[in-house]
């Protein structure tokens, strides 16, 4: 487990070694794209000299330069499937940036989904020695959460103070310099499976990039598509992808939890390609020209030209009605809410004060899918965009790249994790893990 902390430590040292030098890489490798993202840091002090998340983050200390998207090949359910296929995707992504941007990078931040996340609610608490927290009480309090066995298998992916308290105040974002007895702190864990994490890293590698550090995209797509109200109070972003679905809940500007569905838009387009006899690539098309999840009598009378050239006239002119398509879109696309409805439930989203749902990723952009959505989520539903981040082409504005658009946020204003502090060796929160970090030792 001590390698574990020690390899955060090492990218968090690299990605302010890279920040420092003004450029680092984003890529979000997901199950239809790969998208890439060069960022220049200006070295601006952020808004009024204070460390922000959210809508002010965009206005500080970087702006994109470079910017690619390719097909993605060899993932998915947001994992890495071929080696070999990812590998050449990854390149040919951070390569079309790099032109893009005049400029050689070497350090790259990485999402990904998938993963079979799972989240975990830590508590802990020390006396003060001197009425006066410190970093090393913070240190010590975070030492004194006591760990899950998360099983073998899987590593901690992120572990974030999520709310501090002293004596009887609670609710205190950064507790140093402020004055009680006893100091008290909640932590949300999220483990994921160790394969998929050990996969990516390998992948990264081969393509001759430093990995400066790792997040869950479902933490990215909040920190771009949910508002700062929204932060705050109390909401889920629904990030539909196209192997995997993505979910966190956020509360007080912090992920609470976060979960991962495994299906997304290439499962709608591949029941489109079965129920409709056509190519992948005629469904996909189908899909984002005519689909829709809601029919009205309207759609009865829209035909729809499915096309083809396998040289059978009657095959090749077939048409097919809006409402026949809408009747193989909406059952799957029903299925993946209901799973979702039921992460939520078990993450106990309905006692927030707020419970804003939003939903972005691509898949995201079927016409009804927000009434659809609050009608099985049975909450209120809006669609996300990313935040506006300066320098972003406009060809990367859209839901699709909300985790994207995070990962960059993440990069400039990472929020604290248990690896920030210098914890005592004896006293590593992760005790009670069993198994040994292998790969880490081979990677750092």
């Amino acid at each position: 487990m001590t390698d574990l902390y020690q390899a955060q430590r090492a990218m968090r040292r690299m990605r302010k070694q890279a920040m420092d030098r003004g450029v680092i890489a984003i890529l979000d490798v997901g199950s239809s794209k790969i998208a890439c993202l060069v960022l220049r840091f200006d070295g601006i002090r952020p808004v009024g000299g204070v460390e922000q998340i959210g809508a002010l983050a965009g206005q500080s200390r970087f702006r994109v330069i470079g910017a690619a998207t390719t097909r993605s090949r060899g993932v998915r359910f947001g994992e890495i499937h071929g080696m070999h296929e990812a590998e050449r995707a990854i390149r040919t992504a951070v390569q079309a940036a790099q032109k893009m941007a005049q400029v050689r990078v070497d350090h790259v931040i990485a999402s990904f989904s998938g993963a079979e996340p799972r989240s975990y609610g830590l508590d802990g608490q020390v006396e003060l020695a001197d009425s006066m927290a410190t970093e090393a009480d913070i240190a010590r309090v975070l030492s004194a959460c006591e760990m899950p066995d998360i099983g073998p298998g899987r590593e901690v992916l992120h572990a974030q103070p999520v709310n501090f308290a002293l004596d009887h105040r609670s609710g205190l974002v950064d507790p140093r310099g402020q004055t009680g007895n006893r100091l008290a702190c909640d932590m949300h864990l999220l483990s994921v499976d160790a394969g998929a994490i050990q996969n990516l890293v390998q992948c990264v590698k081969r393509c001759d990039l430093e990995l400066a550090g790792l997040a869950s995209s479902a933490y990215a797509a909040g920190l771009s598509a949910l508002v700062e109200d929204e932060q705050e109070l109390g909401a889920a972003c629904i990030d539909m992808g196209g192997g995997a679905t993505g979910l966190s809940i956020f509360i007080k500007k912090h992920m609470i939890y976060a979960d991962s569905v495994r299906m997304g838009g290439e499962h709608v387009t591949s029941d489109i390609s079965k129920g409709l006899h056509v190519p992948v690539a005629t469904a996909e098309r189908i899909k984002t020209l005519h689909g829709g999840v809601v029919a009205t009598g309207v759609d009865d009378r829209e035909m729809i030209d499915l096309g083809g050239d396998s040289g059978d006239y009657e095959r090749d002119t077939r048409r097919i009605s809006r409402t026949e398509l809408i009747g193989i879109m909406r059952p799957r696309v029903e299925e993946i809410l209901e799973e979702v409805r039921v992460r939520l439930d078990v993450a106990g989203f309905d006692h927030l004060p707020s419970r804003q749902i939003v939903l972005t990723g691509a898949g995201s952009q079927i016409p009804g899918l927000d009434g659809l959505a609050a009608r099985i989520l049975g909450q209120q539903v809006r669609f996300g965009r990313p935040l506006r981040i300066q320098g972003l082409p406009q060809s990367a504005t859209g839901p699709g790249f909300a985790a994207s658009v995070g990962l960059c946020l993440f990069a400039a204003h990472p929020q604290d994790e248990w690896w920030d502090f210098d914890i005592p060796a004896e006293r590593y929160p992760a005790r009670s893990l069993k198994r040994a970090v292998r790969w880490f030792k081979e990677n750092w």
